[in-house]
């Protein structure tokens, strides 16, 4: 957003590591060309030197002589400056679209060019004093304790509030005014939209947030300044003293009364293009000056890639949670990704089928079919959880979890005919709900089993092989044909505690040897599949 100037005599270089602007007036006559065209004339013009940027030259707007076509969907955000608005400019037949910009509520340090414009780079564009280049200010490269902490031990940090704090701490032992400093970084999850985490220098309490969908489209989060920089809105600098009615976000009046009196909100970019906020709150009361916001401003590329390395690591664990299970994801982040990889274990097998499911969907219409599977999936989940099983995959309209005898067989056949009982009697109970009660068919088996990967060298799936797999699901097919909600194998009925129906040695199909089996009665059960579904 810059105007790249030809080559030009060089002024005395700034020897300041810090972020410097410096608006001089130009005296005599200065110009804009385009192919000979005049854009602008002007002997009040000035010219802005800022930190490692080529010099900018600003024209009074009653100076333009080139057609101005306001841009109103296009802004940009300098944290100095303010909120730049654009123009498209006419020259002849040629448009430059957004080839302008000026600072309508300029901030403190753009208060210099209030009322002026600057011109966007193009080919054959040049500008010209008393019919010579611009000098330009070379160096005002940043350093410092803040930068060397960055680059040397920042990445030390095991966690984004850790990473946060340690920031903040830092900005303040370097002369920054920061009295309260916050991250909001998007997340791939499916209830949780990110993560927003708010550093306090009072206390030095840090405070970690984990924001739903739902939260995403309250009124509190949509008329904050979060939206409207993560909605690529571009930055916010709000000095409450000198533009309080630039941007009208009701927080703002809150930060007032705890003393607050500069806040900066300013896109934090992931290099897969999404747009995460960085917010910034002084209490001192000048606020925050340019070398602050400069040494934040300049630093920001590094601390978002600090942020990013954390996301990433968050979102591969939740996508990994989401879709194959806390126990199993955890493994193949571990490093279990290689086709082989796993163990043998003994464990309980849970297959769970729901029932009648052709003609719940010729009944309900698809859609409202799919919200009754998901239900059927969330409740089997849920239950499955909190018995210390997992699920491992859905199978078409079928659950498949396991729950490994880490603690020994008898708990774990009892915590998957626990989790059985508890699917049966919750999918049936729909009083005072708008669900349609569903019945299920569980198979339950305990054994050996290979728990890892399979597949193609390409295309892995990390599941459970095995007879005790094969024999649950066999099983639940068994109880589905007899009108059963659960049956299981002598091994699982002789480890738990309830009275169970013995239906005798079953020949299962591709089972090879015949399969002693008990039913367990579930109250509500029949009642449900005698009402159709």
């Amino acid at each position: 957003m810059r105007f790249y100037l030809s080559s030009m005599t060089a002024r005395p270089q700034l020897t300041s590591n810090d972020y410097t602007i410096v608006v001089e007036p130009l005296a005599g006559e200065t110009v804009a060309l385009l192919g000979g065209e005049v854009l602008a004339r002007s002997t009040r013009a000035r010219v802005m030197y800022e930190t490692r940027l080529p010099p900018v030259v600003y024209f009074p707007e009653e100076d333009i002589v080139a057609k101005l076509e306001p841009a109103s969907e296009h802004r940009t955000f300098c944290p100095f400056k303010g909120t730049a608005s654009y123009s498209h400019v006419h020259v002849g037949a040629r448009v430059l679209e957004n080839g302008a910009w000026r600072y309508p509520n300029a901030l403190p340090e753009g208060q210099a060019v209030d009322g002026c414009l600057a011109f966007m780079p193009a080919d054959g564009l040049h500008v010209t004093h008393n019919g010579s280049a611009i000098d330009t200010i070379l160096g005002g490269n940043i350093s410092g304790p803040t930068v060397d902490w960055l680059l040397r031990e920042a990445w030390t940090a095991k966690s984004p509030e850790e990473l946060l704090a340690a920031l903040g701490k830092r900005l303040v032992a370097d002369g920054v005014a920061v009295w309260r400093m916050s991250v909001l970084v998007w997340s791939l999850h499916p209830m949780i939209a990110g993560r927003h985490i708010i550093w306090n220098r009072e206390g030095d309490t840090i405070e970690s947030r984990q924001p739903s969908y739902e939260l995403m489209e309250s009124p509190i989060f949509q008329e904050s300044p979060l939206r409207h920089v993560a909605d690529g809105l571009g930055g916010i600098r709000q000095k409450l003293d000198t533009n309080p009615d630039e941007f009208s976000f009701p927080v703002m009046e809150d930060f007032r009364k705890q003393g607050v009196t500069d806040y900066v909100a300013m896109p934090l970019p992931f290099s897969d293009g999404r747009v995460n906020v960085l917010t910034l709150a002084s209490d001192h009361p000048n606020g925050f000056t340019t070398a602050n916001l400069g040494l934040v401003f300049e630093c920001s590329a590094l601390i978002s890639r600090l942020f990013e390395v954390f996301a990433l690591t968050s979102n591969a664990t939740s996508l990994l949670e989401t879709y194959l299970g806390k126990r199993t994801g955890a493994r193949v982040l571990g490093g279990e990704i290689r086709r082989g990889d796993g163990d043998v274990i003994d464990a309980a097998i849970l297959f769970c089928d729901l029932r009648h499911s052709t003609r719940l969907e010729t009944e309900l219409g698809r859609e409202a079919y799919v919200r009754e599977l998901n239900r059927f999936f969330e409740v089997a989940t849920d239950i499955v959880n909190a018995h210390e099983g997992e699920v491992l995959k859905f199978i078409g309209d079928a659950v498949l979890a396991i729950f490994p005898a880490s603690q020994g067989n008898q708990q774990a056949c009892a915590q998957a005919v626990a989790s059985a009982e508890q699917i049966v009697e919750k999918l049936a109970d729909v009083a005072g709900t708008d669900h349609h009660p569903l019945t299920s068919a569980i198979g339950i088996a305990y054994g050996e089993v290979t728990y890892g990967n399979v597949g193609s060298r390409e295309r892995l799936d990390f599941t459970v092989i095995g007879s005790a797999a094969n024999i649950a699901a066999r099983l639940g097919e068994y109880g589905k044909t007899r009108g059963h909600a659960v049956v299981m194998s002598r091994e699982v009925a002789e480890a738990t505690a309830k009275p169970m129906e013995r239906l005798g040695a079953l020949a299962l199909h591709n089972v090879q040897e015949d399969v002693e089996a008990f039913a367990q009665s579930v109250s509500g059960a029949l009642a449900a599949s005698e009402s159709g579904y």
